[in-house]
């Protein structure tokens, strides 16, 4: 491990992914005040689902649907446009949404995707949203999920970080962001109540390593280890108590298997939190 952080967390680029409900309705509020407040482009997404047999059997409702999906990623548009926002609007065809919203992102090289959370349940995979996981999954770019009814964050951010390479890259990124936000920042290192000494001084060298960068870009830090059997329930429970409304955690990268890791800290993040979260990927 470098004694300093890795240079990732650029949010020139960004990609709304909108699929016009109300799951959509919060991501598209935040993905454009992102936008704004980053001076980033905007590219506002959305898919519609198809196949070339349905085509075949019912054009006109193909149509149909492009016509409107087209004047509804418009009015985001216009809305960014409005609030001196460069935005761009991608109407994609496509069986599968997920790859498509990647497909988007990469031919872009956008830096963050927005997508929206659709649900909530005591299971980390039903939380998410299997679409939801897949874009994380497969997506070489930081994806920020947003659950129904949320704002980009106002008061706060909390990054969550285990010392580790995508650790790093987290908390990096978190830098970056509340520097643009003009944000104070919380980094957390969980440990495990029966850490052993050289872990805890791996965890400690971890925040110490965020509050050296956070000094150079003149950000307002505090770090902090915690203790916890179940990292996630402290992630979230400290970023309520610090008043921080958005969380952001490394992936595992890109897995190969489409979807984040079942039962890894940052899935159940993801799909718990009542804030956005932030997934960051490093580069590979």
């Amino acid at each position: 491990m470098t004694e300093d952080l890795s240079p990732v967390g650029r949010f020139e680029t960004i990609v709304l992914a909108t699929e016009g409900s109300e799951y959509s309705a919060a991501a598209e509020a935040v993905a454009l005040e992102m936008a704004r407040q980053c001076g980033a482009r905007l590219l506002v997404t959305r898919v519609v689902l198809t196949n070339p047999e349905y085509e075949a059997l019912v054009p006109d409702r193909v149509q149909k649907a492009e016509t409107e999906a087209q004047k509804q990623i418009e009015r985001i548009a216009e809305d960014a446009r409005a609030a001196g926002i460069r935005a761009e609007t991608v109407l994609q065809q496509g069986s599968d949404p997920h790859h498509e919203v990647v497909r988007v992102a990469n031919d872009r090289h956008a830096d963050v995707i927005v997508i929206g959370r659709r649900t909530r349940s005591d299971l980390a995979r039903i939380m998410v949203g299997d679409s939801t996981a897949k874009v994380i999954g497969l997506a070489s770019c930081s994806v920020l999920v947003v659950p129904r009814d949320t704002k980009m964050a106002e008061k706060g951010i909390l990054v969550a970080t285990d010392g580790s390479r995508l650790g790093d890259a987290a908390a990096y990124s978190a830098v970056r962001l509340v520097g643009k936000c003009k944000l104070p920042l919380t980094v957390i290192s969980v440990v495990a109540e029966d850490s052993t000494a050289e872990d805890r001084s791996q965890a400690q060298a971890a925040v110490d390593r965020v509050r050296k960068e956070a000094a150079g870009e003149q950000v307002k830090v505090e770090a902090m280890l915690r203790e916890g059997a179940r990292p996630d329930t402290v992630i979230i429970t400290t970023a309520k108590h610090r008043n921080a409304d958005m969380i952001v955690v490394g992936s595992h990268g890109r897995t190969g298997l489409s979807r984040l890791m079942m039962g890894s800290v940052s899935e159940r993040v993801i799909g718990r939190a009542d804030c956005p979260v932030l997934v960051v990927k490093a580069s590979m």
